[in-house]
């Protein structure tokens, strides 16, 4: 099966993320998790923040996917300078109050008000709250404001973040080169 890494194009200004959507099932497969009995309260009115934290991108991560029109199976990656590069972009472009629920539905009174690069998964605060997510990930925070979609996160109806954007393919190439060898190999039989 062929490995795609996606990749930011610069020279096209609608590369990068445009939304970070709330999933069932993230296709990165991490969960975040609810801040809110973890923060240290500042003041006894701050009972519930309304904070959610998880990973937004994964570095080298394949994440499965299936063309529907051609049926054609393959697995997409990030690497970590796309990551980065992604993230600082996804700001840039001041698309902090751009989400979605499930990749359909436009979602409003959402902000992500905070955002890292894990540098250290050792020391990150990601390890903090019990996350372990390797060196280079994308974690964002989202305060919700609205309590109808905060209590479906917090009854598991919403399991995480999936991100919503343009990139540009490039094969990646160990794997490019196993498939030209494999297709020589088959020329010469």
């Amino acid at each position: 099966m062929r490995i795609v890494e996606l990749i930011i194009d610069e020279s096209d200004e609608t590369s990068g993320i445009e939304a970070v959507s709330l999933v069932e099932t993230p296709a990165i497969e991490e969960n975040f998790i609810a801040l809110n009995k973890h923060e240290v309260l500042l003041k006894e009115v701050d009972k519930e923040k309304k904070i959610l934290m998880g990973a937004a991108l994964i570095p080298n991560k394949q994440i499965y996917r299936v063309n529907e029109k051609t049926k054609d199976e393959y697995y997409i990656f990030f690497s970590k300078d796309t990551v980065r590069k992604a993230s600082e972009l996804f700001f840039k472009k001041s698309n902090h109050q751009n989400a979605t629920f499930e990749h359909k539905q436009p979602i409003e009174n959402t902000t992500i008000v905070e955002s890292w690069i894990v540098e250290d998964s050792k020391v990150d605060k990601t390890a903090l709250y019990g996350m372990d997510l390797p060196v280079g990930s994308w974690v964002v925070s989202m305060k919700i404001d609205d309590d109808e979609l905060y209590n479906k996160a917090k009854s598991g109806e919403i399991k995480g973040f999936s991100i919503e954007g343009y990139f540009a393919d490039k094969y990646d190439m160990s794997q490019q080169k196993n498939e030209t060898i494999n297709k020589l190999k088959n020329l010469l039989k």
